[in-house]
């Protein structure tokens, strides 16, 4: 039987298009925190994700950022105590004491009124340096394995700060996101491994796909 694991929603952020400066993209990271929101297969209405190939659709609908991860980047950039604070790195979701090393690929969990599932970890991209102002972030990110996770959303419904967050289902107890990353970073994985990540239950049609690639040019 699965353990009842709960947690709680401790913040909640939407965002509509901006312009990042200097460069002039548009861009969603840009996100303000609200108290109640309305989610649906392809998140939270009104938030917006307006580069579709790296945000967004039904495998990106959720994005979750890890609060020890803003502590980690601090640690490292220490002129970003005052601005890597939750919610600016352009996520939706904030829960206490959830991270890469206990969240796992599959994990199906009930958010309020919510349930969604893991689908696959964030790939940072350069918009995350233009908004901090901070060259290199954006590997440093990429290379710890601190970007956070997307959720497809399984069924539609109402998320308030202070819900509960309760895992329902976890097919994959020994795939989390910290073991995805390091095997995904990895120049020459194994082949082993990467099937193990291929066929994990709930994974994202893309990365899947990336992933299978990958395994057959490495058995070539």
């Amino acid at each position: 039987m699965q353990k009842r694991q709960v947690y709680q929603v401790s913040a909640l952020y939407a965002g509509a298009v901006r312009i990042l400066e200097p460069s002039g993209d548009r861009t969603g990271i840009f996100k303000e925190s609200v108290t109640t929101v309305k989610v649906g297969k392809l998140g939270i209405d009104g938030d917006v994700q307006v580069d579709k190939r790296y945000h967004g659709g039904p495998d990106k609908a959720l994005h979750q950022f890890a609060i020890n991860s803003y502590k980690r980047i601090i640690d490292q950039f220490p002129d970003l105590t005052d601005t890597a604070v939750p919610g600016s790195i352009g996520e939706n979701l904030t829960v206490s004491d959830m991270d890469e090393t206990s969240v796992c690929i599959g994990d199906i969990y009930r958010l309020g009124k919510v349930t969604v599932q893991v689908s696959e970890p964030r790939q940072p991209c350069w918009k995350i340096n233009a908004k901090y102002g901070v060259e290199k972030l954006s590997e440093f990110i990429d290379q710890q394995g601190l970007a956070g996770w997307y959720y497809r959303v399984l069924e539609e419904g109402i998320v308030s700060v202070g819900d509960e967050v309760t895992l329902l289902e976890r097919p994959n107890k020994n795939i989390t996101i910290d073991f995805l990353n390091n095997i995904k970073a990895q120049h020459h994985p194994g082949l082993e491994e990467l099937s193990i990540l291929i066929n994990a239950v709930g994974l994202a049609s893309g990365l899947k796909k990336r992933l299978k690639e990958r395994r057959s040019y490495l058995n070539n």
